[in-house]
């Protein structure tokens, strides 16, 4: 048993895999279908799904007709190639709509990651975001939490629309997802008896269970969450 919960701490992620079901962001599914409704993704459009992971957004996209490719460092299935985002292995103004979710936070370059996004999207092209935010200083917590939750690159809201607009966007509605994050939140811990399986690690448990409290506390409060929002890339011949 302490074998399969190192292996779980160690990629955190894998183990979320088990227990959610669908894409590993607040909503699934279905924000990312509202996501793409509010990008105009329909038939034929061209589509970039920045770390796309296992594909579970590309194949929403797919679904609706969409023509779309997944970059992630670890391709999994049809579709997808392995990249970079902050090296994107396609061509300047060549993609309609960029599709990140989940996926800037994780950057340890952000500016660059935007940049490239804003470097391969057609003038008019589109951004749709949705990430991790956090607002206020967060208490020390253990690299594990830090790392599964995409807390180490993270930013404010503020700050991300700041950046957004540095890398050349102009951003539209941001929109909270706290209930989505909290739904969330709650089937992880339906599904995992967390005080039981740290407790077989002791103190080291202790500490990890100390640390997810934290961040439960710091969701309640709205000091960590998640927001959505979609960025275009103006032409300018309007």
């Amino acid at each position: 048993m302490k074998g399969i919960l190192e292996a779980a701490i160690a990629n955190p992620w894998a183990a979320l895999r088990t227990v959610l079901d669908g894409p590993l962001h607040p909503g699934g599914e279905e924000a990312t279908g509202e996501l793409l409704d509010r990008a105009g993704v329909t038939e034929g459009t061209r589509l970039v799904d920045v770390g796309c992971g296992a594909g579970e957004s590309l194949g929403v996209a797919r679904a609706r007709g969409a023509d779309a490719v997944g970059v992630d460092r670890n391709p999994a299935g049809d579709g997808t190639i392995r990249g970079e985002m902050t090296r994107l292995p396609f061509a300047d103004e060549t993609v309609e709509v960029v599709l990140a979710e989940c996926t800037v936070c994780l950057a340890d370059d952000r500016e660059r990651a935007l940049a490239e996004m804003s470097r391969i999207l057609e003038p008019g092209g589109r951004l749709a975001l949705s990430d991790v935010v956090v607002d206020g200083e967060l208490p020390a917590l253990p690299e594990p939490i830090v790392r599964s939750l995409c807390l180490r690159n993270s930013r404010s809201r503020e700050e991300t629309v700041t950046e957004l607009e540095a890398a050349g966007f102009t951003v539209g509605e941001l929109r909270d997802h706290r209930e989505e994050l909290m739904a969330m939140r709650d089937q992880v811990g339906e599904r995992v008896d967390y005080e039981r399986l740290l407790g077989l690690l002791g103190e080291r448990g202790g500490r990890l269970l100390d640390g997810i409290e934290t961040v439960e506390t710091a969701v309640e409060e709205g000091s960590v969450g998640y927001v959505s929002l979609v960025a275009r890339v103006e032409d300018e011949d309007i």
